[in-house]
Order: C-alpha cells, then structure tokens, then sequence
C-alpha cells in the first residue's frame, strides 16, 4: 500500500483480497493444513519454490493479514505473529544470535525479558552488558568485538523511561549491528522504530493491538534481509499465532489510532491531576514537562502513551491501601486495556527481579502503575481520588 495514505486509512483498508463470496469482513481460516492440487505443488511449496501455505504452523492467511497491517503500520517488509508477546523477544533475540555472541541492552525491562537475558540466554552461550536508559555515552563503550545486537524497550515497563532511539540507530549502523526495540508501550501509532534505524521490532500484542483484554498474541516484523532467519526458527519451534487470535487482532487494528488517541488524552489528564495533587511523591507520563526526558519524548513520540506511574507518600503500605480501596478501576497485570487497570509491579509483574535488580531500574515498593483505559476522565480520577483519600 501506498506510504502516502495516511496511518488510519492503512489500519482500516489493508487485507486480503476477498475470496470467490465477496466478503467485505475477512474470514478465519480455521484449518491446521493446506490441499495441494498435485503431488509436484506439494513439492514445489516445501522446497519453497513456490509461495503458498502449507500448515497453520508456517503460515495462516489470518496470519498473514494480521502481519500485513502491521508491517503497513510499523513501515516494515515482513514479519510472522507469535502465541504471545514473549515469544516474539525470544525469537527476535536468538534467531540472530549464537554461542559466543554478547549483546547489549538496556537496563528498564519487563521482567519476563530481563529474566531470559540472565538466565535463558547463557545456558546457550551468550553473554550481555546491561546499560542504565539515561547514560547515553555508555552504550558505544560497552561495545565489544562479540557484540551482535543492541536491544531496547521504550518506554519501559513499567518506570516508563525512554532512550534515544535515534542515537542508538546511527551506534548499531556504525558497528553493524542488529537494533531490536520492543515497541509494545508506544504502538506504531506513537513511534516507528524503523524511521531511527532499528531492525527488528517486536511487539505484545497482547496489549494495546488487542486493546480489549481477550487475547494472547505477539509479532515480530523487521526487513526481508533479516527476518528470514526468525521465520525458520519459528517454523520449527512452533510458537505460531492461532488463526481466531489473528482475526481478532486485524480487526483491533483497525481502530488502534482512535483508541490510542482517547488512552493518551486521559492518560495526561490523570498524570496532571496527580502532579497536583499533595499526597503524590512523584509521577512519571513522558508528555509531562517535569519528565526527564521531556524535549526527547516530544522529539520521538507522537503522544505520551496510555501508561502513568506514580507514588503516594508513605510507600508500600499506602499503595497497597490505594490499590484496596479502588471502586471503579480493575486490579490485574495486564494493560492496554479499554477498562482502567491498577498494578502493584513490586509485587506482582517484577516480583521475580531481587531487591537490588528493582533498585537499579526504580521499582520502589510505593510505584502504582496505571494503563488508562477509555472510560471518561472524570471517572478514572474521581475513583483515584476517592482512594487516596481513603488511603491515608
């Protein structure tokens, strides 16, 4: 599809071409297996001479439709949906590298990540140098002659710290190396990776894709050069996206640009109501002028996002006591969500990292992280407010 139409026409107008029914809606293709008209396709197919789908595990037309839009979003060539969002890091990381490589990423991971980086990856030989998100002049000196990919979440979960993805672009292109950025947080409709350089991106669709709660599903898109390799790798470890998730998916993309824009517009309205309010330490929303990276944030986001962090005075136990007293807004892990949701990540989504891991990323026992959803705004703060004040 043409790059001049715009983000929201993409969303809405890429899919398959209608079968012999002349559906407008795509349907599922529910099938575990493909019929090859004669024993010479089949062959041809196998020995990939011929492009076609064989078995659901390879390749799906649901897949593939769901792949489309996303590759027209993210303004990549290529790329395979996986069963989760995990799976997709996991691919994304070593398909590209091997016994003997090193990788560099930064410090603010989702635990999930940080924990297959120091403990998955060097059952297999691979090393890494973690890199704190703020020390830009660190990530070129951490650099070593067995480094292979440089790997980063922006924003973070859950601190929602951001790098510069743009420097960290023109370091990969200079040492040939592989840039992999998990763009979960942001959507392609806040930021596109590729526009500063990066290779590979992945994504939980699980969240904001999704934006309703009901599936388990993740992507990896990068360039035809590169996601050869992820495909095989996928292919033969089977951690392949099911038919019914794809369709589910293609169809939330299409209204991912206006649920985005409402999660963002409520999410900055409730980081400035904290920011005023007495009872608040600190909070963290990237399109906040107190945030630390305010002018970077603005330079390389479209809007801040539909997460806010923040914490009430008095730490663990208040939070705790904010978080009982909530009436309105769910209490889970997850985000992304049309609903209002309230996490607790010491205790919950980073209670695997050690106490030492959490206070080298800031994940102090008060953080309350929130994924504003689409409800009005006066009700998401009224429930806030009505528990801050009960939690005193």
């Amino acid at each position: 599809m043409k790059k001049e139409i715009k983000f929201e026409t993409r969303a809405v107008r890429t899919q398959l071409k209608s079968s012999p029914q002349k559906e407008h809606s795509v349907p599922i293709y529910a099938t575990s297996s493909f019929v090859f008209d004669n024993a010479e396709e089949a062959r041809a197919l196998f020995a990939e001479e011929k492009e076609g789908h064989i078995y659901t595990r390879y390749s799906n037309p649901s897949t593939d439709e769901f792949i489309m839009k996303l590759c027209a979003l993210e303004e990549a060539e290529d790329g395979i949906a996986t069963a989760s969002g995990m799976a997709a890091i996991y691919l994304s990381i070593t398909a590209h590298l091997s016994a003997g490589d090193h990788l560099l990423a930064c410090r603010n991971l989702f635990t999930s990540t940080h924990l297959i980086i120091t403990r998955v990856l060097p059952r297999f030989g691979i090393s890494h140098t973690y890199i704190d998100i703020d020390d830009d002049r660190a990530w070129e000196k951490n650099i070593l002659p067995t480094t292979k990919m440089i790997f980063a979440e922006s924003p973070s979960n859950p601190g929602l710290d951001i790098v510069d993805l743009e420097m960290l672009g023109r370091i990969a292109e200079k040492h040939n190396l592989l840039f992999n950025v998990d763009n979960t947080f942001a959507t392609p409709y806040i930021q596109q990776p590729v526009k500063y350089g990066a290779d590979i991106i992945t994504h939980s669709t699980t969240k904001h894709i999704d934006g309703q709660g009901r599936t388990i599903g993740g992507a990896v898109l990068s360039s035809k050069e590169f996601i050869g390799d992820i495909r095989f790798t996928a292919r033969q470890t089977g951690p392949c996206m099911s038919p019914f998730n794809a369709w589910i998916l293609s169809k939330s993309i299409e209204t991912l640009a206006l649920r985005v824009e409402r999660h963002c517009q409520n999410a900055f309205e409730l980081a400035k109501f904290l920011e005023k309010n007495p009872e608040v330490e600190w909070v963290k929303y990237p399109f906040l002028p107190s945030y630390k990276r305010y002018e970077l944030a603005r330079k390389q986001m479209r809007m801040g996002g539909g997460l806010v962090t923040f914490e009430l005075k008095g730490g663990e136990e208040r939070a705790k006591r904010f978080i009982d007293a909530l009436e309105l807004l769910s209490i889970t892990s997850n985000l992304g969500d049309t609903r209002t949701i309230v996490t607790h990540p010491r205790t919950t989504t980073h209670s695997k990292l050690t106490e030492e891991e959490r206070k080298a990323v800031n994940i102090t026992g008060g953080l309350i992280r929130v994924s504003v959803g689409l409800e009005h705004i006066d009700d998401i703060i009224g429930d806030v407010l009505q528990a801050i004040e009960k939690s005193r």
